[in-house]
């Protein structure tokens, strides 16, 4: 007869006991990392309302100015069409070619409507007669859309006079303004620029102080005559500097290597990049106030990033989005940067039509530093 000698099974009741004692030692341990859970449960509830009600691949309300030299009528009924289909919004009528260009060129419109001044004149005389599209090409999917409708209205146009017994008589000519073979590294590289430089920044800015908490050697800076702001300019600068440097190798590989030409200043943008640094600069250094580990600084440096490619009109046109969400895209830092890059680099936009873009990017800046650095000098005390 044999007999086993060793440890003797466990009850179930002595494992449960060990494993349940574990789960509340867990459980606990979350509730306390309270940042951790936010993040952890509202980052993907929020990216689940932001793609099902901001995003919309149905390009409607592109804002549109209209040059209409013939003033008749007919040229009303046509500009009714143009509204009457909610894809094109008409902010407001010009009075010159040099106008009309000049809004697409700030930005303040993405679709010119021109009307020659004999439009009326070759209807009644039954000659064919031609509208002119001119479309921001630096939104790919805006100006195909642009172009499309707007050829099916003059399509329509055609065939209802048709059917009235006339000739063929209007015709669109598109026109694409800034990229006019739709080439899509001209539309995305230069907002492109602005992520990319966002996902750097926020990362390294975060890490640097949360891998002092985790090594210890944070205290020990405390106990040396290095006040607060001397720690946060000290940890900060080198990084602005990474940023300004890792933009310049960007941008000289999207001129040499994908052959993107800025039409616009180059020292415009680099000194629109300035504000939009010390932006990222603040938001990594309030990560790096709220998270205790580098994984949670990540997991938080990548629920920054997830906005700012969505609701900064990078892939998808803000006007598309519903106004609420419009309105908190003005908030991420990466809106303004993204079309002031392709202001710059695509439409050749300068000072004047870009001061807004600056002037948010500074506001936004001294916001988030002054947030960031009072609750960086309280976790320091």
């Amino acid at each position: 007869m044999s007999v086993t000698i060793g440890r003797k099974p466990a009850r179930p009741s002595t494992w449960l006991a060990r494993a349940f004692a574990i789960m509340r030692k867990e459980t606990i341990h979350i509730r306390r990392d309270r940042s951790a859970l936010f993040f952890t449960l509202f980052i993907p509830v929020f990216q689940l309302l932001m793609l099902g009600y901001a995003i919309d691949t149905n390009i409607r309300h592109t804002v549109t100015v209209v040059l209409d030299q013939c003033r008749t009528q007919e040229s009303r009924e046509l500009l009714r069409r143009f509204e009457n289909t909610t894809d094109f919004n008409i902010l407001r009528e010009v009075s010159s070619e040099e106008e009309l260009e000049a809004c697409l060129v700030s930005g303040e419109a993405r679709v010119g409507i021109k009307i020659p001044e004999r439009y009326s004149r070759d209807l009644v005389r039954g000659e064919p007669t031609k509208i002119q599209l001119l479309v921001d090409g630096s939104e790919s999917n805006v100006a195909s859309s642009a172009t499309n409708v707007g050829n099916a209205i003059a399509l329509r146009e055609s065939l209802g006079r048709i059917l009235e017994g006339d000739s063929l008589p209007v015709e669109s000519r598109p026109r694409v303004l800034f990229n006019p073979d739709l080439k899509s590294p001209r539309f995305f590289i230069p907002g492109l620029i602005a992520i990319l430089i966002q996902a750097m920044t926020v990362s390294l800015t975060s890490l640097a102080i949360v891998r002092e908490l985790e090594k210890g050697t944070l205290e020990q800076l405390y106990m040396t005559p290095v006040r607060g702001w001397d720690l946060v300019i000290g940890k900060m600068v080198p990084y602005a500097g990474l940023a300004f440097f890792e933009m310049l190798g960007i941008l000289s590989l999207m001129v040499l290597l994908f052959r993107v030409p800025v039409h616009g200043s180059f020292v415009t943008l680099l000194v629109l990049s300035l504000p939009y640094i010390f932006c990222l600069l603040a938001l990594g250094l309030w990560i790096s106030t709220r998270a205790r580990t580098q994984t949670a600084a990540m997991q938080m440096t990548f629920g920054t990033i997830i906005p700012s490619i969505f609701l900064s009109g990078y892939v998808f046109p803000r006007n598309t989005m519903p106004l609420g969400f419009r309105w908190l895209s003005c908030l991420v830092p990466a809106t303004w940067m993204v079309d002031a890059a392709r202001g710059v680099i695509l439409r050749g936009a300068g000072w004047s039509s870009l001061w807004v873009n600056g002037l948010a990017l500074l506001g936004l800046a001294a916001v988030l530093m002054s947030i960031s650095v009072g609750r960086f000098r309280r976790t320091v005390g």
